[in-house]
């Protein structure tokens, strides 16, 4: 059983970088909403809990507050900012409304040296977000650390291994941040560096192995990094009895699938198997506008496609496997309705139809984006194929406004692969996390050639992220800007204007749909 640190999420937009912060200090981490049961989390066998931070007041009515009972499992808890203030609500201290709220950041003035802070000078600069604070320490707690507006800063029951601290050590703000929480996880909580890819890549080949037995696979190969480390994850573990299936939904970049064959044909062979549904896809899709009914058509035709194929493979296949990221599977809080709403269906195939006949085998649902990459690293994987921008199960069909046609996914197309070579000439590549060209639903009046035309709009997309979680966008050079504007224009039928994405994730989303 690999050791385990639980983080209870209240709805903090950093619970997924405390989760970050653990794994990469190798100890495994799991996000689970603050209602979670008890019995579920005793199941779990954690060494240590996170409380998460929050947006509520723990004085509010109807504030997010997890099972009381967590103080009964004697083990190390820590909590930050929101869980601070829960944890001292729990154990008979006061939280009440600060005059000063603080935001942003603060230096910490150290009170008492403990094994938490081992490494952390006095006068480090940490991240503060709150409105609340500590006003009376529950019982046997002391001050470990305060700040010009927080009395108490940090604060400690040493016999307990209970740590509250007011500011976001997870943040990159906070100087030394990743050190109180390696300090939490070693030196509080006792864990060894037991977490890594090799570890998860042979865990996950057992269990692979003891699902499945001696029944087939079949897996959606598109040739992105998350399909393809699947696919070579479950090639190692079960060999033949896999069938890698590439379905060409009509909706992939410029000469992609033919690339897809070329790389994959190699490792699978005569257990690749190529299936051409352009025309059923685009059929299905026409005169549908919306973006959830879109992905639902898609994720619908996607798994019939697969039945089908399937059967010319053998009509004994049980699993279908697929590369659904943890990031996808996290059910993410709202602390004033419980699990949050669906902003959209994921992007792995689009929405899977409740009469599936598969079931679902997912190796990679426990890992974020760059821990699938060092998952690739350790299977030997190009890194070719590795550093592929990621790219939507609904393909472009995320990226096509509006209608889609044959036409105009072939305007997209060529408007994309001109952004993508350029880019690649750019020094800023490096610092891209996906980029784009989105085809809009409107038209723009222009000039060209001493003629008046009226034609397709384009706005291109590049986004820096560790995760995709949250993204920035591109400071491109005007240069380079000014050049695919240029060629998109000049060498694109039917495009006579170019725009760019400077929005940020959030409040936007990467993909427009």
């Amino acid at each position: 059983m690999k050791e385990l640190i639980i983080i209870l999420d209240f709805g903090s937009q950093y619970s997924q970088l405390i989760a970050r912060r653990v794994r990469e200090k190798n100890v495994y981490s799991l996000i689970v909403p603050y209602n979670t049961s008890i019995s579920k989390i005793k199941k779990l066998n954690p060494k240590g809990i996170i409380l998460s931070g929050g947006p509520a007041s723990v004085y509010e009515k109807g504030a997010p507050k997890c099972d009381k009972k967590i103080l009964e499992l004697n083990i190390p808890i820590l909590g930050i900012c929101y869980g601070m203030h829960l944890l001292t609500q729990f154990l008979g201290g006061k939280v009440q409304h600060s005059e000063e709220r603080e935001y942003g950041q603060a230096e910490i003035q150290i009170d008492h040296k403990v094994s938490l802070l081992t490494g952390i000078p006095n006068n480090n600069k940490v991240w503060m977000s709150h409105g609340d604070k500590v006003e009376k320490l529950p019982k046997d707690f002391k001050i470990i650390a305060h700040t010009a507006n927080s009395p108490v800063a940090i604060m400690a029951n040493l016999k307990k291994n209970y740590y509250a601290l007011q500011f976001h050590p997870e943040v990159i703000h906070t100087d030394k941040g990743e050190k109180i929480i390696e300090n939490f996880l070693y030196k509080i909580c006792n864990c060894t560096k037991s977490w890594t890819m090799k570890s998860f890549i042979q865990e996950e080949i057992e269990k692979i192995r003891k699902t499945v037995g001696k029944d087939k696979v079949i897996c959606g190969l598109s040739g992105g990094v998350d399909s393809s480390v699947t696919a070579i994850l479950l090639h190692k573990a079960i060999g033949e009895q896999l069938t890698c299936i590439f379905v060409n939904n009509g909706l992939l970049r410029k000469n992609e699938a033919q690339q897809v064959i070329n790389i994959f044909s190699k490792h699978f062979g005569d257990n690749l198997k190529y299936v051409d549904a352009e025309k059923r896809f685009l059929t299905k899709l026409k005169g549908i506008t919306d973006p959830e009914r879109k992905r639902k058509i898609i994720g619908t035709e996607f798994i019939r496609v697969f039945e089908k194929a399937s059967q010319e493979v053998g009509k004994d296949i049980k699993y279908l496997a697929q590369g659904t990221l943890y990031p996808d599977v996290i059910e993410s809080v709202s602390p004033h309705k419980g699990p949050s709403v669906t902003i959209k269906s994921h992007h792995n195939v689009g929405g899977l139809p409740e009469d599936m006949k598969f079931k679902l085998i997912e190796p990679l649902k426990e890992l974020f984006k760059d821990e699938v990459r060092a998952a690739g690293r350790e299977l030997g994987i190009d890194e070719e194929i590795l550093m592929r921008q990621p790219f939507p199960g609904p393909g472009l069909a995320v990226r096509l406004l509006g209608e889609i046609t044959k036409k105009r996914l072939d305007v997209l197309r060529e408007a994309d692969a001109i952004a993508r070579e350029e880019l690649k000439k750019c020094k800023c590549y490096k610092d891209i996390w996906q980029s784009f060209v989105v085809l809009l639903p409107v038209k723009a009046v222009g000039v060209m050639g001493d003629k008046r035309t009226y034609e397709n709009v384009v706005s291109l997309r590049a986004v820096s992220s560790t995760d995709g979680m949250t993204a920035d966008w591109v400071k491109i050079p005007y240069q380079t800007l000014g050049k695919i504007s240029n060629r998109i224009i000049n060498e694109v039928k039917g495009i006579n204007r170019v725009c760019y994405d400077i929005s940020s994730k959030p409040p936007g989303t990467i993909e427009w749909e």
